[in-house]
């Protein structure tokens, strides 16, 4: 099959590009030869049917499912296939994961830290900062993040969508130069996932990179530049936000329609 191309025909200086790529699980292909760039600045949401391969194209991005075909570049420099040996490899993957945030449907908080902790651990344990810059550091990212009161409280201290606010706040305190968002709102009760959207249109309109796998609609329609329909693993539709309000592809509109 041909890959799929999201994006303009030529993908020059994107700032990730996966180029047809294809992952089975078994004897099941759930990524079919998916060609899509990101550029700097640009807000991406994918939407589509559970089960359609949306996760695990995210999940590529930043090789934490590795492709069985294809290609990653990130600013230019190819990360997979690995070129490099084992060592280097794994260095060039700690660099690519330095550069790229990931905030995941549940919340994975350490429940014996205090939110403060649990976003000054990434900055000591990753980034190999001293305590005093690290606090200060990850202070700052969770006052971002409006949970400035809130930075002694342990996770079972704190709603949903605070804990969420929290894992996004260690995302951020990384200095990612993209971010992706993975159902980032799926766990959370109804009247929470507004508080955590909220975040993240702040930082799309301050200019953050973001991927973002998503069914919430209204957010797709106020901060997506680029809206990817994945479907039985391809990218059935892409275009701006003219994709939900006048779909081509009948799965979209059968789809949205049902959502909507």
């Amino acid at each position: 099959m041909s890959p799929t191309v999201a994006g303009s025909s030529s993908n020059a200086g994107a700032l990730l590009e996966l180029r047809d790529v294809h992952k089975a699980f078994g004897h099941v292909e759930v990524i079919k030869g998916v060609t899509v760039a990101v550029r700097k600045g640009e807000h991406v949401v994918i939407f589509g049917p559970s089960g359609g391969g949306k996760s695990t194209l995210l999940r590529m991005m930043n090789l934490l499912e590795e492709p069985d075909e294809g290609t990653l570049t990130f600013e230019g420099k190819q990360y997979f296939p690995h070129t490099e040996n084992v060592l280097n490899r794994h260095l060039a993957l700690q660099k690519l994961r330095s550069q790229i945030g990931m905030v995941f449907q549940r919340f994975n908080l350490y429940p014996h830290l205090d939110a403060l902790h649990n976003v000054t651990l990434a900055l000591t344990d990753v980034k190999k900062m001293g305590w005093k810059a690290a606090r200060k550091k990850a202070e700052a990212s969770l006052v971002e993040v409006g949970l400035k009161d809130r930075m002694d409280h342990y996770p079972a201290q704190l709603s949903g969508g605070q804990q969420q606010r929290v894992a996004i706040a260690r995302a951020l305190a990384m200095d990612p130069k993209l971010m992706l968002f993975d159902e980032p709102t799926s766990a959370l009760d109804p009247e929470l996932i507004g508080e955590v959207l909220g975040v993240m249109e702040r930082l799309a309109r301050e200019g953050m990179t973001m991927v973002v796998v998503t069914h919430e609609m209204g957010f797709a329609r106020k901060v997506g530049d680029s809206l990817l329909f994945v479907s039985g693993g391809v990218i059935a539709e892409s275009g701006g936000r003219e994709v939900l309000s006048d779909p081509r592809e009948p799965r979209t509109k059968a789809f949205l329609e049902a959502v909507l």
